[in-house]
């Protein structure tokens, strides 16, 4: 119980701190997302992407 008051103290007791934490949370929400369905999408992907077959295709010394 006393963690759920602290965090209602310092989060969501006022209208300017409840709208902060709503866009961080947005934010590092979105970020996390973002980043594990990259992870999934090379992870299923391995052996075929560009990335993974770029040294089959390049000669050594181009850019």
């Amino acid at each position: 119980m006393a963690l759920t008051k602290t965090v209602y103290n310092l989060l969501f007791r006022r209208t300017s701190t409840f709208a902060v934490t709503i866009m961080v949370g947005a934010i590092l929400f979105e970020r996390v997302f973002d980043q594990g369905g990259d992870a999934i999408f090379e992870q299923m992907n391995r052996g075929k992407l560009w990335t993974h077959i770029q040294h089959n295709y390049e000669k050594e010394g181009e850019e």
